[in-house]
């Protein structure tokens, strides 16, 4: 029986990557309930893990407070945009925010209770926002348009492989060795040479964003993703740690495979909104 534990890490990769891949495609094409559960999915997966981090430090977040305070933000602003529920739903937001401090002020176990608070919400707003500003741009006219996803996502993921590939290739000169020394400008290069790519081939076959737009995205997601990593890579290696799980073999945990996807989802939804198409 194939053990996929006892592969290569390139091997793992690859299968995980494609699987992984094919199934989050299936879910965004199948339809907007089947996008919502998958990224909440995530969302929450995410969010825990980066908590649990933060506890091998012996921080004290509050883990599950703050897990369902991403949970109310991701929701609201996806019933919102559905037209589902009134934006002033948003307000119940500022009240999750508020009533952790005196969750905090009854917590005698806890010394430093405004460190963890700014922790709790440092997950919230590095993890939580971003996948709930996905909706923005899927959601134009309370329509679902799975197909800005789906490109926003094979980019980035062309654009993360372009990059280990050439990095793995013709990599010498270092991007940013000193937060992420394996990082070089080659592999950024690479990846950004597949990522336009595959966004100019993805606007022939779906005309609801013009090309310029789709090439924008791209490098949207090129800068940001790359950027996305080095804040990662930061966040590891200020806990002296190699991956963020080991969830995903091969890539590691969820913050590793997501990392580029958090920093560019609150552009990509920044572009759109100012720039609005003609959906």
């Amino acid at each position: 029986m194939f053990n996929l534990n006892k592969s290569s890490e390139l091997t793992q990769r690859v299968i995980v990557g494609f699987l992984g891949g094919i199934g989050m495609l299936g879910a965004i094409y199948y339809g907007v309930w089947t996008y919502f559960i998958l990224f909440l999915f995530i969302s929450v997966a995410t969010i825990l893990e980066f908590y649990q981090l933060l506890r091998l430090e012996s921080h004290l977040p509050l883990r599950t407070y703050g897990t369902c305070l991403g949970i109310l933000i991701y929701c609201l602003t996806f019933f919102i945009e559905l037209d589902i529920i009134e934006s002033k739903w948003l307000y119940l937001i500022f009240l999750g925010f508020s009533s952790a401090y005196l969750i905090k002020l009854y917590n005698k176990k806890d010394d430093k209770p405004f460190k963890n608070l700014a922790y709790t919400f440092l997950g919230v707003m590095y993890v939580a926002v971003p996948y709930s500003l996905i909706h923005a741009y899927v959601f134009f006219d309370t329509k679902y348009h799975y197909e800005i996803l789906i490109g926003a996502m094979l980019i980035l993921w062309a654009n993360d492989s372009g990059a280990y590939f050439s990095g793995k290739t013709f990599g010498r000169r270092k991007l940013f060795e000193r937060v992420s020394p394996k990082k070089t400008w080659e592999g950024s290069i690479g990846g950004a040479a597949l990522g336009v790519t595959v966004s100019l081939i993805f606007s022939h076959f779906f005309t609801s964003l013009e090309a310029w737009r789709w090439v924008t995205i791209a490098i949207i997601i090129v800068v940001t993703g790359t950027y996305g990593d080095l804040v990662e890579s930061l966040f590891k290696r200020s806990m002296s740690i190699k991956d963020s799980g080991k969830t995903l073999p091969g890539h590691g945990g969820f913050l590793d495979r997501f990392d580029g996807l958090l920093l560019s989802a609150p552009f990509i939804a920044a572009f759109l909104k100012l720039f609005p198409p003609n959906l």
